[in-house]
């Protein structure tokens, strides 16, 4: 997998209080595949102890799988996010976000902005 595909295992805090480490990219499946794959512990466990090298054996759990959202393929350079509203594509009251990964929550305020604009300047009577 390019190293383009995605930031790496990395940790996140959640709303409760927990250490959520991931995610991992492992590949572009024709058809979504939501079943965690065992074989990615050791590389969990590997990537991870190298900001938190007393990580015990044992300790992780699996949380949950899904689809990242990707605008380009797999062996192309990372895309920006796609914004297309009713401007673009015609439908009123309709504006599509593709591909916002990172740094989507750093850009959700430009992004509600954005997303307003479309909406107003398109408003049906």
């Amino acid at each position: 997998m390019p190293d383009h595909a995605g930031l790496g295992i990395h940790v996140t805090l959640d709303l409760g209080g927990q250490c959520k480490f991931g995610p991992d990219v492992t590949g572009w499946p024709m058809t979504p595949d939501y079943t965690f794959q065992p074989d990615l512990e050791e590389k969990f466990y590997r990537a991870i102890r190298r900001y938190y090298p007393d990580l015990p054996d044992g300790a992780l759990q699996p949380g949950y799988t899904g689809i990242r959202p990707k605008v380009t393929g797999p062996t192309e350079p990372a895309g920006d996010f796609v914004i297309q509203g009713p401007s673009l594509h015609g439908v009123a009251g309709l504006v599509n976000l593709f591909g916002i990964e990172s740094p989507g929550l750093t850009a959700s305020l430009a992004i509600a902005q954005r997303v307003a604009e479309e909406l107003r300047t398109t408003a049906v009577p």
